[in-house]
């Protein structure tokens, strides 16, 4: 019981704390807000606009909070179950699905680092504490 407890607290404090934690280190890092031109997303929320080089239509670059929370639950998972070099499947299949976005938008890729490595850090924290908690 005491560890389905930690697994759980674990998972939760990489998912929660990881929000704050990003925002925390793009702000200490001045990271730019993303434009501030918005589209509606099909959730009925709203998701930001990355603006062209050009004037065509511009992208979207969406999902980056569920991407977020993904990526810190596989990798707070796989730290847990001790298999850590799953944290490398979780960085590659995340840069690769991205790099049509920010190979067309250079302005997205200093924040897109600095929040996957603090993301990244964050859940390896969790991870590792739990981890240990775990013996």
């Amino acid at each position: 019981m005491a560890s389905v407890v930690v697994v759980l607290s674990c998972f939760l404090l990489s998912i929660f704390g990881g929000w704050g934690i990003v925002a925390l280190v793009l702000r200490w890092a001045r990271v730019p807000e993303l434009p501030p031109s918005r589209e509606p997303t099909p959730a009925g929320s709203t998701a930001p606009v990355l603006s062209p080089r050009d004037d065509s239509e511009s992208p979207v670059l969406r999902g980056g909070t569920w991407i977020g929370v993904l990526e810190r639950l596989a990798t707070t998972g796989a730290l847990l179950s001790g298999h850590a070099t799953l944290i490398a499947v979780v960085v590659a299949v995340k840069g690769l699905g991205r790099w049509a976005d920010l190979k067309d938008n250079p302005g997205s890729t200093e924040r897109f680092i600095i929040g996957t490595l603090a993301s990244l850090t964050w859940a390896g924290i969790c991870g590792i504490i739990g981890a240990a908690l775990l013996g």
